[in-house]
């Protein structure tokens, strides 16, 4: 089972690897809600996204075989460029089965990186299905974006900071948000953090319309997104809990929340208008579920995780003209 001693080995084995990212706090923001609120810019991180943390976690593991054979990984951006700067770290091939909508900054990134992209429609084909085909009989290892536990723990060592900064300033959080598409961020972040912190109130927060986890949460079985769906928090587009994620959230007691992509839009041009941080839609999600008024956050300290900031620009400037 997955285990807070997990996310300790993590962190042992991205010591002088992934960035220690800041957790900063602004007057301004405080001012405007009426409480602290601190910000962990997860954005500054190998890549521009807390992702690199699971991506090496998993990929330093692999046996010399394993290496040999390469990895293979589906994801719509910043999954791919963690595992892609990760594999190029550590010399191994990777390939990544990219959505074809995915952001060209996302794309030119991954390839950068020194992966192979291929592409699938995410509304027609079953991305791990396209996987499988792709990786055919050549023994690449399948790196699944959040489903997997050397993932959940590398993503968990953002909790373990979080805790160690608020710990060093005499800071108790009352209330913890985490960005959350298939829950390895959240399962790994609150695991720490329940360990250091039992009493906060943990909330993992989605698009409106990829709520899945919240009505899993609320119904207590893992649910899925609607066919429908659409939105622009492409990081976030998971269609549904994974089955080693959600039983960690679920024992943990976490709540959910949602915002539209407006408050989304209105979360990416504060932080950039008023903060000075780039984030992307996907990774301001819990930012804007606070500066829309979903939870209360007067007179509390409030904890929110900038999950990455890769916007295309054509995105940044709709959201700071929005």
């Amino acid at each position: 089972m997955f285990s807070y001693d997990m996310v300790q080995n993590a962190a042992e084995q991205l010591k002088g690897v992934a960035v220690r990212t800041p957790l900063i706090e602004s007057p301004l923001l405080n001012e405007r809600v009426g409480g602290r609120v601190f910000l962990k810019c997860e954005n500054l991180q190998h890549t521009g996204s807390f992702k690199f943390r699971g991506a090496y976690n998993r990929l330093s593991r692999l046996s010399d075989d394993e290496k040999a054979a390469g990895v293979l990984a589906f994801s719509s951006g910043n999954h791919a460029q963690g595992i892609a700067r990760a594999a190029q770290m550590l010399g191994i091939k990777a390939t990544i089965i990219m959505p074809a909508d995915a952001p060209q900054l996302k794309v030119d990134g991954t390839r950068g990186y020194g992966a192979e992209v291929v592409f699938y429609d995410r509304y027609n084909e079953d991305r791990e299905e396209v996987a499988k085909r792709v990786a055919g009989d050549s023994g690449a290892v399948i790196v699944p974006p959040y489903n997997n536990e050397y993932i959940m723990a590398g993503q968990g060592t953002v909790g373990l900071e979080i805790a160690e900064d608020l710990k060093a300033l005499g800071t108790t959080p009352d209330q913890v948000l985490v960005n959350c598409g298939g829950g390895g961020l959240c399962s790994g972040t609150f695991t720490s953090l329940y360990k250091a912190f039992p009493s906060l109130d943990g909330y993992a927060v989605e698009p409106n319309e990829f709520d899945d986890v919240m009505r899993s949460l609320e119904s207590g079985e893992i649910q899925t997104v609607d066919f429908g769906a659409r939105s622009i928090c492409d990081a976030l587009l998971t269609p549904s809990a994974g089955s080693l994620t959600f039983p960690v959230l679920k024992s943990l007691g976490i709540k959910g929340l949602t915002v539209t992509d407006d408050e989304a839009k209105a979360a990416v041009g504060y932080a950039a208008r008023t903060l000075k941080i780039v984030g992307e839609p996907g990774g301001v999600v819990s930012l804007a579920a606070v500066l829309a008024g979903k939870l209360d956050a007067k007179d509390k300290t409030t904890v929110c995780v900038i999950s990455g900031g890769n916007i295309d620009p054509a995105m940044l400037i709709e959201c700071l003209a929005h």
